[in-house]
């Protein structure tokens, strides 16, 4: 009796915990989700006790700026009306350094920063030294040629005068580091000195001058904290909502985020769009497709085949021209009117004539397209590869000498490479906080409601087999009941006597 009692006990005890399990994998399957999302909200708004400020604070992820140069083969041809010829040179990669500061909290939901970037050369990841010589178009004669097409002949002749005493020709030999980060011209401390305020550039003139030891604007975005809706996106940019270098507002608005992180919970019908200051414009990305990037699942988006489009091609672009060919962007109104333009590399996405009027351009989408690869949980980027390269308009000008007989084409200086992916411990804490956790989360609920469903099995099976055992036991009883009496009656029927001649027939037998 007392195993049979602490059999009914044992049963009891695993359909209760069993009940347990099956309740505690329900609520989860149902509240999980809802808490994840939570957190996630939580955790990725700009707020200095959420778990990502530090990452969006001092950008842990290593990024670097690999640079590509195309240096002139015929110079001397190109001046007699020749296609020119290029080799592209490098890449020379740059460290490169990214930290906000002079962060301010706003009462309006949004926190203004500046963020500061320098670079440094890293030898042993570059295809050559800082010390290398490029040929390269002189920007600032070639430049100012184009710029000066329409202006009285006289005036064009006292530049061809200028630049012949200066010393200045149509292209120069430079090193790598002169072409980066500035050199002493004659020219421009002529301008400096006699028409201070015509010429932007102080000191030094080179292509990323400006972007070493500087930083890109003042940024003032939403955090999140009040309305999570419009979490990372931008309000205004140096105090401005819009910009006026374009002629359409469409092309002057400021859209999307600072180009860092994005809102959480993307879909394949979600884009990224950015404000760029080095591009004077915003920039959408749209889905492609979805992968694996270290055991963690992204989203990757890349630049449409409108990005740089020009308006006869894609209208909504018509308010960055004046256009060329589609596939190059003109920046000549946000860069101090020299004719440069903004394009994939080797002219990939464009129009085939830019490609074919210039000699060693190979186009090609693996190693010139542009994309970024984002946690779609989260918003944030796990593997980035921006390209985008930098041309110059260059053709013949009647009346500056130096212009030679130079044909009209876009010729292209340089592209560059601003990449970056999450590694080390930074990869390892997202991984389990955001990949991991979560995984075993949802695989814990199915598995709790699967052991509390089988577990209260048990109890339900003791109790058949309980029934069972008393119904057999029963049976028995019965039975042996009814032998038992049958056995009786068959005794006291032997010890009754017999009739006479019962007996009498026995004995004859």
């Amino acid at each position: 009796m007392g195993s049979r009692a602490r059999a009914r006990w044992v049963a009891a005890a695993v359909g209760f915990t069993g009940l347990l399990c099956a309740v505690l994998g329900a609520v989860m399957i149902v509240a999980v989700p809802s808490i994840i999302k939570q957190q996630v909200h939580k955790n990725v708004r700009i707020d200095p006790n959420s778990l990502s400020f530090g990452m969006w604070k001092e950008i842990p992820v290593p990024f670097y700026l690999s640079v590509y140069f195309f240096d002139i083969i015929n110079s001397k041809d190109i001046l007699e009306g020749k296609k020119p010829q290029v080799r592209e040179r490098g890449p020379y990669v740059y460290r490169e350094f990214r930290h906000k500061g002079n962060i301010t909290f706003n009462d309006n939901d949004t926190v203004s920063f500046r963020e500061y970037r320098s670079f440094q050369f890293e030898p042993e990841k570059s295809n050559g030294l800082e010390s290398d010589h490029i040929v390269i178009p002189n920007i600032l004669v070639l430049g100012a040629a184009v710029m000066m097409e329409n202006k009285p002949i006289g005036l064009k002749l006292i530049m061809t005068l200028a630049f012949s005493t200066l010393g200045e020709r149509a292209f120069m030999n430079r090193t790598v580091g002169e072409i980066m980060w500035g050199y002493e011209d004659p020219l421009v401390h002529l301008l400096n000195k006699y028409l201070p305020d015509m010429f932007p550039v102080k000191g030094k003139f080179g292509l990323f001058a400006g972007l070493n030891n500087s930083d890109s604007g003042l940024f003032t975005v939403f955090t999140g904290i009040k309305n999570f809706s419009r979490v990372h996106l931008v309000d205004k940019w140096n105090g401005v909502s819009k910009v006026n270098f374009w002629h359409s507002d469409e092309c002057n608005m400021i859209n999307g985020t600072s180009g860092q992180m994005w809102a959480p919970f993307m879909t394949p019908e979600s884009s990224l769009e950015f404000y760029s200051p080095e591009a004077c414009r915003s920039m959408k990305l749209i889905y492609k497709e979805a992968g694996i990037f270290e055991g963690i699942p992204t989203y990757r988006f890349k630049a449409p085949n409108t990005l740089f489009a020009n308006g006869s091609t894609y209208p909504p672009n018509e308010g960055f021209c004046p256009c060329l060919e589609s596939g190059i962007q003109n920046v000549s109104t946000c860069r101090f009117s020299a004719p440069l333009f903004l394009s994939h590399p080797h002219f990939y996405n464009a129009d085939p004539v830019l490609s074919q009027a210039v000699l060693g351009l190979h186009p090609n989408e693996k190693e010139h397209s542009l994309f970024l690869d984002i946690h779609p949980v989260t918003g944030i980027p796990m593997n980035c590869s921006v390209k985008l390269q930098l041309s110059l308009y260059i053709k013949a000008v009647r009346g500056i000498g130096q212009t030679g007989q130079i044909e009209p084409v876009v010729l292209p200086l340089l592209w560059f490479e601003e990449r970056g992916a999450m590694e080390g411990e930074t990869l390892r804490t997202f991984y389990t906080q955001l990949v991991l956790m979560p995984k075993v989360l949802h695989y814990a609920q199915y598995v709790l409601l699967a052991l509390g469903c089988v577990l209260l099995l048990v109890p339900i099976v003791y109790h058949i087999r309980s029934q069972e055992k008393c119904y057999l036991f029963w049976s028995s009883s019965k039975k042996g009941s009814k032998e038992k009496e049958a056995m009786q009656a068959y005794s006291e029927s032997l010890m009754t006597s017999a009739p006479k001649g019962t007996v009498l027939q026995e004995a004859r037998l």
